[in-house]
């Protein structure tokens, strides 16, 4: 019995024949969890298993996205795999006898064929899970693939980013209406009000803190859940809600192409589906954070909220003669700018986030901290300041769900009530209200950092260095703010994404940059001392004489690949590209030897060619077919690998490649003549044979170069959720793979003439400082940028760790691809006119 399992319940499990109904049997499903000891999600999920989906793909049977949606679907019957796994999954965790673990699922089948239609009930123990995305075969006619994976990723995103948020499960009453006061439905009805909207365009309104970005979460949650279960029918019609973070909109982007472009960078769509779903107005575009597009404070209309909302009132339906369906949430003090300005959207229903009440803020703390909690005096203690004489001041700084969240984490970590939440009696209570929101929002970090302590033996984070840090992130998105705007700004470069390849100004903008060309420098020359010495044809004292017309040629190619690679070290954002990655190893593998088997032909010719172009006497037939065999072999290998995943996975095309990254051609193509030249110049080759090899070796580079970048730069359908550093870490990985590659062709040039020892320790060498000047730019700028911070002591040497204490910690949070912090207010707490002032005044980019 392992350590984090409880001792096997004495009871009997919960009897599954007594559900007579789909809701009783989902309840008996959620019964036994607890009656198993309440195993978590991540613990169902590791106990669960893996399975095959019909695609090839190794999936997990009981996905937390997807045992949190079917536990809370009362009216949907689960599908009998789920049904399977999960009894199974919770049996073992309590160590139930597993003699006895088979005569379980048969009663849960039972009761479950015994609810299900007849039809149902025959396909459910052969049907392919839901997580596949697939339809079962002969079951039904399959729908659309790419709204179903779609969707599937939608729950995924949603269901990470509700739990950022919320810190959990516990959702504040949060209700909405047409007016900001009196009765309001409450948020679980969000979906089924917007259903009955004609046309579907909605506004919702909310003051900061409301709990607006949770109704959103909220409504695309309830709006995917029909997805999940069996998938949509074929031919059906519905959209696939998609919450979309409108600070990432760019002024005079159409509408209609950044939103194909968010379905691809935050869902791993292929282009031509995202824009295909699109068109076909599959998706329902739920705009979050409309407020958010102009900078505060304020300095005249907001400008970029007008232009994005002329974009959402020029987008249609599918017909084109009426308003296509989209939903915005908006801060109330940003609409009402907007209403100045005669702006909004048009032919919408706008609603209200109502404040809480307070009997919604009591039933909450009731519900948090019951009676018996180690809290629930202080809960009181609350209460009583929400009826004292200063009542309106503590309750119109807590009718928020985030300021009631505010007070709770303060008072668990030992906050006084009395103290966070005083007034004075005769005070403006607007004014009282604001002090105590400052007060509750200065104690939330040392709150947090307190509650929250770091993992393992090492020692945990002080309050002190957690506020510093978090500082001078939210100065960071400040100053990020300023190139939002600008045209060629990179995606995530928003005024609330940190995104991790995008940290390096916080060391200082012109220095980290310099600091990156001196590296570059450094690793362009250790490059070509490796082949100076790897090629042994010159030594440095020929050239005191002046160069040779081969010296020359050799130094004249050094100098244009170290220029090209200090032109790119100092480019302005360098981008951390490449799909996410989950592919099966057996598709890696035969990939893999696809690939060399196909470059390996391919290599001899290539030997064939080298060895007519030096009339043999550098090396024989021999040498030529294998090595030629070799190093193709190897280099179709490595593309077969990287290029692996689901067929017709969506990649860049020829011409996408030229466009983005000409420069990086032009260097593969420079090392690739380089690397051909120590045989023409060994066996004395004629000007036209020395023209024929270079071409030919460049030509050849500058195709491997482009086919590599289009291997790697695609999605693989195959991937599920994306980390933010997901990119950023297989940055220099690929680069230094395909580095040591193009290592392998040096090496076989180099064998020619230099021992062994030499020639493979030059050949690694100048691979791993090509791969890292040329494959890994946006991770080594980063890697300078984040030293030099931590050296300023800006940022903590170990930010990564950092982060995801922090998001731990609830103080940020993962959304999609990127952090943020867990509030907007908490950001720009942390960025007010008092803070800014005590950033030192070296932290700026300089």
């Amino acid at each position: 019995m392992t350590g984090d399992r409880p001792h096997p319940p004495e009871s009997l499990p919960p009897d599954p024949a007594e559900a007579g109904s789909v809701e009783e049997f989902v309840h008996a499903l959620v019964e036994l969890r607890k009656w198993a000891g309440e195993p978590s999600l991540s613990r169902l999920r590791q106990l669960g298993g893996r399975t095959e989906s019909p695609d090839g793909a190794t999936i997990d049977l009981l996905p937390k996205s997807t045992v949190s949606h079917t536990l809370r679907q009362t009216g949907r019957l689960p599908r009998w795999d789920f049904v399977r796994a999960f009894v199974t999954a919770c049996l073992r965790y309590c160590d139930h006898p597993a003699g006895r673990i088979p005569d379980e699922l048969e009663r849960w089948r039972a009761a479950r064929t015994a609810l299900a239609a007849p039809s149902t009930a025959a396909a459910a123990p052969d049907a392919v899970p839901a997580e596949a995305a697939v339809p079962a075969a002969g079951h039904r006619p399959a729908a659309d693939a790419a709204v179903v994976l779609l969707a599937r990723r939608v729950a995924q995103e949603e269901d990470r980013a509700r739990k950022g948020v919320l810190g959990g499960y516990s959702l504040a009453p949060v209700s909405f209406g047409p007016g900001s006061a009196g009765a309001g439905e409450g948020v679980e009805e969000i979906g089924r009000f917007l259903a009955g909207l004609s046309p579907r365009r909605l506004m919702v309104v909310g003051r900061s803190g409301a709990g607006k970005t949770v109704l959103a979460i909220e409504l695309v949650l309830q709006l995917v859940e029909p997805f999940l279960a069996a998938g949509p029918p074929a031919g059906d019609r519905s959209m696939v809600p998609v919450r979309l973070n409108a600070a990432r909109w760019r002024s005079g982007k159409a509408f209609e192409p950044w939103l194909a472009e968010q379905l691809v960078q935050d869902h791993g769509l292929p282009d031509r589906d995202a824009a295909r779903l699109v068109r076909d107005r599959r998706v329902l575009p739920v705009v979050d954070g409309l407020d958010e597009l102009d900078p505060e404070p304020s300095t005249g209309p907001p400008r970029r909220a007008i232009a994005l909302l002329a974009e959402l009132n020029r987008y249609s339906d599918l017909s084109g003669r009426r308003p296509g369906a989209v939903v915005v949430t908006c801060r109330s003090d940003r609409q009402a700018q907007l209403a100045e300005a005669r702006t909004g959207l048009d032919h919408s229903t706008r609603v209200h986030l109502r404040a809480l009440t307070r009997e919604q803020i009591g039933s909450y703390l009731r519900t948090r901290w019951p009676d018996g909690h180690p809290c629930a005096r202080h809960r009181d203690g609350v209460l009583a300041a929400l009826s004292g004489a200063t009542g309106e001041a503590v309750h119109s700084a807590l009718a928020t769900p985030w300021r009631l969240l505010l007070t709770a984490t303060a008072v668990e970590s030992g906050a006084a009530p009395d103290e966070l939440l005083r007034a004075g009696p005769g005070a403006d209570p607007r004014a009282e209200a604001g002090r105590i929101a400052r007060r509750l929002l200065d104690a939330y970090v040392p709150a947090a950092a307190r509650l929250t302590p770091r993992s393992g033996h090492v020692a945990g984070y002080s309050p002190e260095q957690v506020r510093t840090w978090l500082v001078h992130l939210a100065a960071h998105l400040r100053r990020q703010a300023r190139h939002a705007s600008a045209d060629r700004s990179p995606p995530g470069l928003t005024a609330t994404d940190l995104v991790p390849h995008l940290l390096w100004p916080i060391g200082g903008r012109r220095r980290v940059r310099l600091l990156h060309l001196l590296c570059c420098l450094v690793l362009t020359v250790t490059a070509m001392a490796a082949f100076w010495v790897g090629s042994g044809l010159d030594r440095a004292g020929d050239l005191l004489d002046g160069p040779a017309p081969g010296q020359g040629l050799t130094l004249a190619l050094m100098a244009g690949w170290t220029a090209i690679a200090a032109v790119l070290s100092l480019s302005p954002w360098p981008a951390a590209a490449g799909g996410r990655t989950n592919v099966p190893r057996r598709r890696r593998v035969a990939g893999g030897l696809v690939g060399a088997a196909a470059a390996a032909p391919a290599g001899v010719l290539g030997g064939l060619c080298g060895l007519a172009l030096t009339g043999g006497r550098v090396f024989g037939p021999g040498f030529a077919v294998a090595a030629g065999a070799l190093g193709g072999a190897v280099l179709g290998a490595v593309i077969g690998l990287t290029a692996a995943g689901r067929p017709r996975a969506e990649r860049p095309s020829v011409a996408e490649v030229a466009r983005a990254d000409p420069l990086i051609l032009l260097g593969f193509g420079l090392c690739g003549a380089l690397t051909g030249l120590p045989p023409l110049r060994l066996s004395h080759a004629g000007p036209v044979p020395l023209a024929v090899g270079l071409s030919g070796a460049f030509a050849l580079a500058v195709a491997l170069g482009m086919v590599f970048r289009i291997a790697t730069g695609g999605w693989s359908k195959d991937a599920e959720l994306a980390h933010p550093r997901e990119a950023l870490h297989r940055n220099p990985t690929i680069g230094v793979a395909f580095g040591l590659t193009g290592g392998v062709a040096a090496f076989l040039v180099f064998i020619i003439d230099q021992d062994l020892p030499v020639a493979l320790a030059s050949a690694v060498t100048g691979g791993v400082a090509f791969g890292l000047s040329f494959g890994a730019i946006a991770w080594c700028r980063t890697m300078i940028g984040l030293l030099v911070a931590a050296a300023r002591g800006l940022l903590p040497l170990r930010l990564w760790t950092f982060l995801d204490w922090a998001c731990e910690a609830h103080l940020l949070r993962v959304s999609g691809a990127t952090y943020q912090f867990r509030h907007r207010e908490l950001q720009d707490f942390l960025t007010s006119a008092e803070e800014a002032a005590a950033v030192p005044r070296s932290s700026p980019p300089s």
